[in-house]
């Protein structure tokens, strides 16, 4: 395995509006979708272990961010990931955890306790993970700039 690509290995998060096909290209996947090439060799079932683990990843990563958009803050008519509040979502095959950080709209936030808990429980029904990295983060800041087109439509925002 080539551990200097494991060390630059960078998060991927799809934009909250994109179409899947948009969000696999982003993500350098394009046309990838459907590619059932059969494995021919040693160096072929190493790559095909890797990609599999890619391809779960994916999976996970987009079953989280389903989960994700069910979860609402009690004074916002719009989802947590629209509203941007999902700063990186990744997981790691290697330890099988699934890392989220995720802010609020404000540090003093009286729903706050109500909503990390209520996305713990969300993040910790999608199948494939054996753990949930939860953290807390205020940095950047969250402004509304972060939030889905879709998002400021629903709050009269455009």
């Amino acid at each position: 395995m080539d551990t200097e690509s494991k060390d630059t290995k960078e998060t991927f998060v799809p934009a909250p509006d994109s179409t899947l096909a948009e969000a696999l290209a982003a993500a350098g996947h394009e046309g990838e979708v459907g590619n059932d090439t059969p494995v021919a060799g040693p160096e072929d079932a190493v790559a095909s272990t890797a990609e599999g683990s890619e391809d779960e990843g994916y999976r996970i990563t987009q079953k989280a961010i389903e989960m994700l958009r069910t979860v609402y803050d009690p004074e916002i008519p719009v989802n947590v990931y629209d509203l941007g509040l999902i700063y990186k979502i990744d997981f790691t095959p290697e330890d099988r955890v699934l890392h989220v950080d995720m802010t609020l709209t404000a540090p003093g936030c009286p729903a706050a306790d109500f909503i990390f808990e209520d996305v713990r429980q969300k993040l910790l029904s999608v199948e494939g993970p054996k753990a949930v990295d939860l953290r807390l983060v205020f940095e950047p800041e969250w402004n509304q700039d972060m939030m889905s087109e879709e998002a400021k439509l629903e709050l009269n925002f455009l």
